[in-house]
């Protein structure tokens, strides 16, 4: 029933919006190199010292299938966008795989080593505006299934490739995002916070 794809269709954005900002602020919070890799020696060492290799072994697994679970998910909320999006997503999935090969042979042949700091804001900067444009359509799918009432906002901003509509709820709900995303900002770049984190790298 219409209704009832409308539901499941915001309720899969919305569980995106919910994976790509908790991934986006977790980029944010590790854009220092020095953080990056204080959290892989802590991981590391920690499923040494509690079960040796196999304790290793399932970090890397729950790596791995945590970003595959993400993957699946980001794709399938991109799918319901509707009937005409298959071709530039398989396009865009095989300039993917092109890239990823191009980045693999340049570390695995010469050595090269990822820029850690853009890597992670672009990445985290990416992540955090799918995320917007995925709230703004979830609210305006749960609108349109009839589980939120539309309070129409005359004049209002509506630009459909950014998931932005003239709707309260809809800027509601974004603007928290954009305040959240002030939040994670302000916890990772604010002065005392880095010299917290610095002293931690330094002993």
């Amino acid at each position: 029933m219409p209704a009832s794809r409308e539901i499941v269709e915001a309720t899969t954005l919305l569980v995106a919006v919910v994976v790509l900002f908790s991934v986006s602020y977790w980029l944010i919070s590790k854009v220092e190199a020095a953080k990056w890799q204080r959290f892989i020696r802590e991981k590391v060492s920690s499923a040494l010292e509690h079960g040796g290799g196999k304790a290793l072994a399932l970090v890397a697994f729950l790596a791995v299938y945590r970003e595959g679970a993400e993957t699946a998910l980001f794709y399938q909320a991109l799918f319901n966008e509707g009937p005409n999006v298959g071709l530039p997503l398989a396009l865009g999935i095989i300039a993917g795989f092109v890239v990823l090969a191009v980045i693999f042979t340049l570390f695995y042949r010469y050595g090269m080593r990822i820029p850690m700091r853009p890597f992670f804001t672009v990445t985290s900067i990416l992540l955090y505006y799918m995320a917007f444009v995925f709230m703004g359509k979830g609210i305006r799918e749960l609108q349109e299934g009839n589980i939120l009432r539309i309070t129409v906002i005359p004049g209002g901003p509506h630009v459909e490739t950014m998931g932005i509509y003239p709707s309260m709820e809809t800027l509601t709900a974004q603007g928290i995002l954009i305040v959240l995303l002030l939040f994670a900002m302000l916890k990772t770049f604010w002065p005392g916070h880095q010299h917290e984190g610095g002293g931690a790298t330094e002993a």
